[in-house]
């Protein structure tokens, strides 16, 4: 499930499907034929059944090395459950402190790198698969190393 929330959180599905929808309106509207409209729908199934696909066949190993033992079912979880919370407060944290400075027109190192952030939340998103990536092996390797499957 984590790296679900992940590739929902980079791929702002509903986001991005409201997005094409404008898109395609907008263009519709100044004349475009509709064979080249109908591209954009086809480039965002395209699109996400790449990104369903990877993120399946990722969760697929890992929930299959954690349903082996039950202990690695909750090593596992645990590990993921936090992770996920790490990020789902940053990301909203990154939001709600982007909002507060565009309201209150906040200016200032910490602001402009909340700013920075906010505007590059596709490179975010790749640091985030790499973040979930990494704790992923770090869990494993500490529950290989802490020896929980000698239990």
């Amino acid at each position: 499930m984590g790296l679900a929330v992940v590739f929902q959180v980079l791929g702002f599905d509903t986001a991005t499907e409201m997005g094409l929808l404008g898109i395609s309106a907008a263009e519709a509207s100044k004349g475009l034929h509709i064979s080249s409209i109908l591209i954009f729908p086809t480039l965002f199934a395209a699109g996400m059944s790449l990104v369903d696909t990877t993120d399946n066949i990722l969760m697929l190993g890992a929930y299959g090395w954690a349903f082996v033992k039950p202990i690695r079912k909750l090593y596992y979880n645990m590990t993921i459950t936090c992770v996920s919370v790490i990020v789902a407060v940053a990301v909203d944290g990154i939001e709600a402190l982007g909002l507060l400075a565009g309201q209150l027109h906040l200016n200032g190192g910490l602001w402009d790198g909340i700013a920075r952030l906010n505007e590059n939340f596709g490179t975010l998103g790749f640091f985030i698969v790499g973040l979930f990536a990494f704790s992923w092996i770090v869990s494993i390797a500490v529950y290989k190393w802490r020896g929980f499957d000698n239990v």
